[in-house]
């Protein structure tokens, strides 16, 4: 809550576009100076955040580093400069800008849309550096202030002083941004994406920022501020007590015990998981391997990230995913002149793996290797039929073989599971039951794909619902066709590891459908635990059983809103 504080978006002007015959000599030096210039402020800014706030944040700016020191990257800029006679800042924003593209083209995909914000975020500081305009806009704030901005890039983000801004808005971006996961990091209350507001504000006027609701209230009357100042201290009450609750298990006043794991990204995240109590990693995401690379990981490279992370969390389990990559990326995976008309719909994730088994083997292997040091779990995504499950673990199964000859050790009985994330798999999930270990239900795409709504498209948001009953039914399935298998005599696991498992709407439901395990971003983690720990089973399966009868999504949400809310109020956004 305070003074609004406009920031002018900056907008670098390249002074031009050709470069005189035979001077490209002298571009690809300052091209060298500035990418020299840019990496090692990444360099830096990764150790000043690694130092401040973790290496959760730290890893997005080793991240930075990488892919600006990526030899590609620079070969097909100077390619740029002489052979097209580009200047360095328009071969820089041109080669930027194409790579971006790529990338947002996979736009329901948060890991890609997250890369093309910081080729953005790249393209500015490189610009900065060739051009020697070094705009520090928030330096000699004199007072505390709420910072409203079309946009703020990570490296933007990272520095920002929880002293001089007391939270911010921007236009543009999304909760899964990494400037999203910096502000959250710094504790900084921030709301982004809202759309075209900055022109209807002018500076100084109060704004409040609620980070919890996704709200900004402008010029707020008395009423207003008093209902958010009693807002603020309920919730600062609150988030201290959820401190306290990392070392206690999450089980039920009635004794049932709940598994809350953490999904992570970068290895580097372990420590978080920890911190909040994770009692393993439901879901790691090993595309960050492929960051910013011309060329694909070696077996090594593979190897050395899991085994970093299975033995920090060992005793603890890891369930490493299996590539899910898009069709159109940063990597040679695939041609890079292959194209496709609906890529989301077409050659991604489990895929691409099955036509590049050369792709395939090398992450098994590694995945094996590593499961020499810990409780290593694989799971395979975007699974659509039971013969593409039959085929991957063939091919796991001829691994394992090679691995044997070779005398390297592996656990050979790992488990083996499979993401159930679109409509067919739910549909068939007594046949899948029977030939896996676990099931884990991905409700990002299964919402996604069961109602034909791009959840990153906000012209069908209202569409793209967790609380619908078709999902609802889905779900319900699936953890139906693991009991059926455990009275069988074939013990069948299953989490649920999508967005719709660390939101608190939905905890109490799951609960009562039978889910056991819950995989999450590690800081939803202990507010999940708490409303665990404030109900019965009882409680969850009556929950349940109103909820399945139910065939509106808004009956459905609003009825899951107040129940929550008589649970744990703090919890429920309205």
């Amino acid at each position: 809550m305070g003074p609004a504080f406009v920031l002018d978006a900056e907008r670098f002007r390249i002074p031009e576009k050709i470069i005189k015959k035979g001077s490209y000599p002298d571009e690809i030096e300052r091209l060298r100076i500035a990418l020299g210039a840019t990496s090692a402020d990444a360099r830096q800014r990764e150790k000043l955040v690694r130092d401040s706030m973790g290496n959760e944040v730290g890893a997005i700016f080793m991240a930075h580093a990488m892919m600006i020191e990526d030899p590609g990257l620079r070969s097909e800029i100077e390619s740029q400069i002489r052979d097209q006679g580009f200047s360095a800042e328009y071969a820089v924003s041109r080669v930027m800008r194409q790579r971006r593209q790529k990338l947002e083209g996979l736009s329901n995909n948060s890991y890609f849309t997250a890369r093309a914000a910081d080729l953005n975020d790249l393209e500015q500081q490189l610009l900065s550096h060739l051009l020697g305009k070094r705009q520090e806009p928030l330096r000699n704030l004199s007072q505390p202030v709420v910072l409203l901005a079309h946009d703020l890039t990570p490296s933007e983000t990272a520095v920002l002083s929880r002293q001089t801004i007391l939270g911010f808005a921007t236009e543009v971006g999304g909760k899964t941004s990494h400037t999203a996961i910096t502000a959250g990091m710094l504790e900084i209350p921030a709301v982004v994406g809202l759309g075209k507001f900055l022109d209807d504000v002018p500076g100084g006027d109060e704004v409040i920022i609620d980070g919890s609701k996704g709200d900004v209230v402008f010029d707020p009357d008395d009423a207003a501020r008093e209902r958010y100042e009693h807002a603020h201290r309920v919730f600062v009450r609150f988030e201290q007590g959820l401190s306290r609750l990392r070392d206690l298990p999450a089980v039920t006043r009635d004794g049932l015990e709940i598994q809350l794991l953490g999904n992570i990204e970068f290895p580097e995240e372990i420590a978080t998981c920890l911190e909040k109590g994770a009692c393993g990693v439901g879901l790691y995401r090993t595309e960050f391997l492929y960051l910013g690379k011309k060329q694909d990981p070696t077996e090594e490279e593979h190897f050395e990230a899991y085994r970093k992370v299975v033995t920090q969390m060992a005793p603890r389990p890891v369930t490493i995913r299996t590539l899910d990559l898009g069709a159109d990326k940063f990597s040679s995976v695939l041609d890079p002149n292959f194209t496709e008309r609906n890529p989301f719909l077409g050659v991604r994730s489990v895929r691409i793996c099955l036509r590049n088994t050369r792709l395939f083997t090398t992450q098994l292997r590694a995945i094996l290797r590593a499961s020499a040091y810990g409780a290593v779990r694989i799971m395979f995504p975007m699974i659509s039929s039971l013969a593409e499950l039959r085929q991957c673990k063939l091919l796991l199964g001829d691994v394992m073989d090679d691995l044997r000859d070779e005398g390297v050790p592996f656990n050979a009985k790992v488990p083996i599971g499979t993401m159930v994330e679109v409509p067919s798999a739910a549909i068939m999930a007594d046949a899948f039951a029977r030939g896996v270990d676990f099931l884990s239900i991905g409700t990002n795409d299964l919402i996604q794909y069961t109602l034909a709504a791009d959840r990153t498209n906000e012209n069908v948001a209202e569409i793209y619902n967790a609380g619908d009953p078709a999902v609802l039914w889905l779900i319900d399935r699936v953890v139906k066709a693991a009991e059926t298998a455990k009275a069988r005599g074939h013990a069948v696991e299953v989490s649920v590891c999508g967005e719709m498992s660390g939101d608190p709407l939905f905890t109490i439901l799951l609960v009562g459908m039978g889910v056991r395990q819950f995989s999450a971003t590690p800081h939803h983690l202990p507010e999940i635990k708490q409303l665990v720990r404030l109900i019965t089973a009882e409680e969850a399966m009556k929950v349940a059983r109103d909820v399945l009868q139910m065939v509106s999504t808004t009956e459905v949400n609003n009825y899951l809103r107040e129940y929550t809310r008589r649970v744990l109020p703090e919890v429920v956004v309205d």
